[in-house]
């Protein structure tokens, strides 16, 4: 994303968290609370996603121009994850994501979802926060102006292999073994366990498959290990399948690698539960197997899933269908008809969506920023104006006969109350 910005205006990428070193034709860098004020001050356009707002409130309260990336709706995401943190500790976690989104919302100029269907979603979202008002509509009636779908996109440049990341790499995975790969971690709102299961039962007749999961261990260290990837290495241990079919890479494959292992693995999957998160995800893993041109098997539910339906990209299975994930696994690691006009399919479709195909929302707004309409004129929100109707009750209630006949009753009822709470 920066680097498409990059060729039309100047371009900082500031992270708040941890930094690695990265080449890039910008400025790349590490920013405390002193060096962001710096990085804001400089900026016309200010492009934030996560927390950033909620735990920088200034940059809220400024009058940059704010883009706001809301490709991931990750209050929905935590209703999964937050489950291990006990009901009030679940509560507060939801809440919080609830409350930032719905700041983010509420304050940006110009927000970028995923797809059609998430933006559909979050123009409910934009309704309830009172975003979907006159100044917003009358300046553009579909609201694209203020709400643009610019998802997650492939990468540009061909993928290109320089060593063997999973095949004759990996102790028990031979050269020509087939690998079904897992290309991302695995979080609750995932289904592995399915997916070992299927495995355990294709092995059976088809002794060279393989499963890998390319990382476990998130390089966040605000992101723990999840419930679901102790569940998955429990069951692939417990069926015998722990090394010698089933593999875990316990850390993270560095991003610039990634092609080492995704070209080693003849099919990409991705499965999880049939929950809300998964209606509107868009899960990027499988950008990444568009990229390397691989058949994908993944579960039905998400957008995606329809895509890769709808244009023949693998096969698309039930949630937690042993067998039917069997056999579409079977059929796209050992039909080498299917497979391989499968990959062709998966190829042109990766053309289609690379980062050049989907930006240009974004480009055209930070080559002409401008301040959202009901900004310039600011509106009543929902709020303001339930506010104001109460007022309007409390004024009329204040100014009628029987409010006047009762107040020695209520100074009275006060007064009680006043010495009761004195005596404790």
């Amino acid at each position: 994303m920066a680097l498409a910005l990059a060729d039309v205006t100047d371009v900082r990428l500031v992270s708040t968290k941890q930094m690695t070193t990265v080449d890039a034709p910008f400025d790349v860098s590490f920013a405390n609370e002193r060096e962001l004020r710096n990085h804001v001050g400089w900026s016309d356009v200010v492009v934030s996603q996560g927390h950033l707002l909620s735990h920088h409130r200034w940059i809220a309260q400024s009058d940059k121009i704010i883009v706001a990336d809301i490709y991931d709706p990750f209050h929905l995401e935590t209703l999964e994850e937050a489950k291990d943190l006990g009901e009030k500790g679940r509560e507060e976690a939801v809440l919080f994501r609830v409350v930032d989104l719905n700041e983010q919302t509420a304050r940006a100029d110009f927000m970028l979802c995923a797809s059609e269907k998430q933006r559909d979603f979050w123009l409910g979202q934009l309704a309830a926060v009172g975003r979907i008002n006159p100044q917003n509509y009358d300046h553009d009636e579909s609201l694209r102006s203020l709400l643009a779908v610019v998802p997650f996109g492939v990468q540009d440049d061909p993928p290109v292999q320089r060593r063997h990341g999973i095949k004759g790499a990996i102790d028990g995975i031979g050269l020509d073994d087939k690998v079904i790969i897992w290309g991302g971690g695995i979080y609750n709102w995932f289904d592995p366990v399915t997916l070992i299961r299927a495995v355990h039962r294709l092995v059976a007749r088809r002794p060279e498959t393989r499963l890998f999961f390319l990382g476990v261990k998130h390089p966040n260290p605000d992101s723990p290990e999840m419930k679901m990837a102790a569940d998955a290495r429990d069951l692939a241990r417990e069926l015998g399948l722990l090394g010698s079919v089933v593999f875990f890479n316990e850390g993270w494959v560095p991003y610039d690698q990634r092609a080492d292992f995704l070209l080693d693995a003849d099919v990409g999957v991705s499965t999880h539960l049939d929950h809300l998160e998964s209606a509107f995800s868009f899960r990027t893993r499988i950008l990444d197997y568009f990229w390397a041109g691989l058949p994908i098997v993944c579960t039905d539910g998400d957008t995606l899933a329809l895509q890769i339906s709808e244009n023949g990209l693998g096969r698309v299975v039930p949630p937690r269908d042993v067998g039917a994930l069997e056999t579409a696994l079977e059929e796209m690691l050992f039909d080498e008809t299917e497979r391989r006009k499968t990959t062709e399919r998966v190829r042109a479709h990766a053309t289609q969506a690379t980062w050049a195909k989907v930006l240009p929302p974004l480009i055209e707004f930070c080559v002409r920023p401008a301040v959202a309409p009901d900004r310039v004129a600011p509106t009543e929100t929902p709020r303001d104006y339930q506010m104001r109707l109460l007022q309007v009750r409390i004024d009329g209630l204040e100014s009628s006969t029987s409010w006047r006949l009762t107040k020695p009753l209520r100074m009275a009822a006060s007064a009680i109350s006043s010495i009761r709470l004195r005596g404790k």
